[in-house]
């Protein structure tokens, strides 16, 4: 697959497994699930993002994805569903998020811009309108990051260039799935409207 072909080839998604927090604050390790990794690949490859990085430091997990990842790449699984397969095709597994924007860097030649994703309002939120323009930049790398478990750390948003503004819903419940943000958050930026 040709990033030229792709129409946001500038941009990747990233979903971080560590480190996060749990629901006490504790940073935490948390685990990869199958669904998270099909879903977001499924809605990387629907907005013709570059690549999708599972990114997790143990060393099980990053086998469990990647033996996930060939069974739809390799063999049986890649002849029973093409369209998987092409979703999939999109992932990279990632030990930290600093080997992720630094494969990125290489691909580009230049520094990644990372944007991190949240449930609260972060008093450097930019809104999606803002993010949409910038990215229209393609030249400019972009990392969209999303957290498992409870969220982000704090020291990754510190890290970001920029926090994009949370969902926000019709009361005061805002605990989405991070497929379904991650689904809904993709569209906002880069479905045809």
């Amino acid at each position: 697959m040709s990033g030229a072909t792709l129409p946001n080839a500038n941009v990747s998604v990233a979903l971080l497994h560590h480190p996060v927090y749990d629901k006490n604050r504790q940073v935490v390790s948390t685990a990869v699930t199958n669904l998270d990794i099909h879903d977001i690949a499924r809605s990387a490859r629907t907005f013709g993002l570059l690549s999708y990085y599972i990114v997790t430091p143990v060393p099980g997990q990053q086998e469990l994805a990647g033996r996930i990842v060939r069974h739809w790449q390799e063999g049986w699984g890649a002849t029973y569903n093409p369209k998987r397969k092409a979703a999939l095709e999109l992932i990279k597994i990632a030990a930290t998020l600093n080997d992720a924007l630094e494969d990125m860097q290489e691909r580009f030649g230049r520094p990644v811009r990372l944007v991190t994703t949240g449930a609260r309002l972060h008093p450097r939120s930019v809104t999606f309108s803002d993010l949409q323009h910038l990215i229209t930049e393609r030249d400019q790398p972009y990392l969209l990051l999303f957290g498992t478990g409870w969220g982000l750390v704090e020291e990754v948003f510190e890290k970001a260039d920029l926090v994009l503004e949370p969902i926000q819903g019709a009361g005061d419940y805002n605990h989405l799935s991070v497929r379904s943000a991650a689904a809904i958050i993709m569209d906002r930026l880069f479905g045809a409207r």
